[in-house]
């Protein structure tokens, strides 16, 4: 026992640092978290994998992740005053999403999905700007390339030729920034391209996004979401295997004939004396020969405590993961409405900070600034003082995939009253949401025309200028009639159904 041991159980106090019995089985590393990536991550990332692929509630996680925190994707709604110059902008924009990918298999939310994906099973993904030539033939000439974390080789740890710190893969300068970094050139693992495999090329870290999600101070790079929960899926998984055999063999229905000792038992027996199985059907009678006995197999049952014992496990998986239980298990019967929802508004906070702390901070915000600075330099948009005030200009609300409820009138009732009651604009309502409420405003605006000239009128009773009257057609020497329907008179939907 060292001094501080000796100390602690003098001065007691904290039952968590003492060595008594209870703990003395207790030895936590005191290793900062980049040794023990070092010293464990590749073997943790390649578990994480291996599960995802093997194992369906790991699967099933890592889905429900990607699903929540991107969905249809993260949308960027521009700032500019300029109406006119705004539309212009998510035009372009809109249109350069479909070439985002250098690998041309999804578009730039695609690539946000993956990302959320990676972070979820490596902890980090990273994302290299490619430049492209005007030539090309891109709406603006930039694309992303998607690099799994494997890329990034761990033990590489040294001084550059320059002087600067490697750490993991990761280049500082003399003042602590990210410099560059070294990656592979080819995935290690991929033995379909063994072309320049283990060569490392050195990338600025301008060009370089890193995403990563850190749980420690001065964490350099990131952990798998599934970490905490590894041994228990695996184990699960390995006890659900030897239950089904079981099941297996108990329905086989193995059958045993038990006959007396032979006078000789070293005599070899003849063909006609050799023991045959015993089949039997529906209502049978099988006579036996004197002295046998027949018994049948009974492999032991797991009884009642199969289904409550998986739930638990399952329960501490899904804490670990920080997935609710119906996402995790895709079992809706355990929870009622109540339950339900209390689950998933406590879920919805943790995917809100993670959708504005990690995705749009340092991925989405990174990619629009250097999108627009392009699109400006190849001519692409004209945005006249760019340089100036390419701050002002920069400004924009990304606008995640709106929630989805199972009792949705309810919400959008509570949040007339909202808005009825001054608690919130319905810009914001309309951006909660996931759309541009003045893009909203101009597609209702050009709704209510096209009505007013169709003399259609869709709206509920009692909602603004229920009075619609049509246009009269061109030519037919008509006037407007300047006089308003009756609303009263005016069959509705509501009044048809009744």
């Amino acid at each position: 026992m060292n001094w501080r041991q000796r100390l602690g159980a003098f001065i007691g106090g904290f039952d968590a640092g003492q060595q008594h019995r209870r703990l003395r089985g207790f030895q936590a590393t005191r290793a900062h978290v980049n040794a023990l990536i070092a010293a464990s991550g590749p073997d943790i990332t390649a578990r994480a994998r291996w599960l995802v692929r093997n194992n369906g509630y790991a699967a099933n996680a890592v889905e429900s992740w990607a699903a929540n925190t991107v969905g249809d994707g993260i949308k960027p709604i521009s700032k500019l005053a300029d109406a006119a110059r705004k539309e212009e902008l998510q035009r372009l924009w809109l249109a350069w999403t479909d070439e985002a990918d250098a690998e041309g298999l999804t578009d730039f939310y695609g690539l946000q999905r993956r990302a959320a994906r990676e972070v979820f099973l490596a902890g980090e993904v990273f994302v290299r700007i490619r430049p492209r030539r005007v030539e090309d033939g891109l709406t603006v000439p930039l694309q992303l390339q998607m690099l799994p974390s494997e890329m990034l080789p761990l033990h590489e740890t040294g001084v550059a030729r320059n002087g600067n710190a490697i750490r993991q893969g990761i280049e500082f300068d003399r003042i602590g920034r990210r410099v560059a970094y070294h990656f592979f050139r080819r995935h290690p693992g991929d033995s379909t391209d063994p072309v320049m495999s283990g060569e490392i090329v050195r990338v600025p870290a301008s060009e370089v996004i890193h995403v990563i999600d850190p749980v420690e101070g001065g964490q350099l790079r990131g952990v798998s979401k599934l970490a905490p929960a590894i041994v228990k899926l695996f184990l699960l998984d390995q006890y659900d295997d030897a239950e089904l055999d079981r099941k297996k063999v108990a329905a086989m229905y193995a059958m045993f004939v038990t006959s007396p000792a032979p006078e000789n038992p070293l005599a070899p027996l003849d063909d006609e004396e050799m023991p045959a199985g015993v089949e039997i059907s529906p209502g049978q009678i099988v006579r036996l020969d004197p002295g046998e006995d027949v018994t049948v197999g009974q492999p032991a049952d797991s009884g009642a405590t199969y289904e409550p014992f998986q739930y638990r496990t399952l329960l501490q998986i899904s804490a670990a993961l920080g997935i609710p239980y119906p996402y995790l298990a895709n079992d809706m019967v355990k929870g009622n409405f109540s339950n339900s929802r209390l689950a998933l508004i406590e879920f919805r906070r943790r995917v809100s900070a993670w959708q504005h702390s990690v995705m749009v901070y340092q991925l989405c915000r990174p990619v629009y600034a250097r999108w627009l600075d392009l699109a400006v330099l190849s001519g692409a948009l004209a945005l006249p003082g760019y340089e100036a005030e390419r701050p002002r200009m920069l400004a924009a609300d990304w606008l995640p995939t709106k929630w989805d409820w199972v009792d949705p009138l309810k919400d959008a009732n509570a949040e007339i009253a909202q808005i009825e009651a001054g608690l919130k604009s319905r810009t914001q309502a309309i951006a909660e949401r996931g759309y541009d409420a003045e893009q909203v405003d101009r597609e209702i605006a050009a709704e209510r025309e096209r009505e007013r000239a169709l003399g259609l009128d869709f709206r509920r009773p009692g909602s603004p200028a229920q009075g619609v009257q049509a246009l009269p057609a061109e030519g037919d020497g008509a006037e407007p009639n300047n006089e308003t329907d009756d609303a009263e008179d005016r069959p509705r939907p509501d009044e048809d159904q009744a």
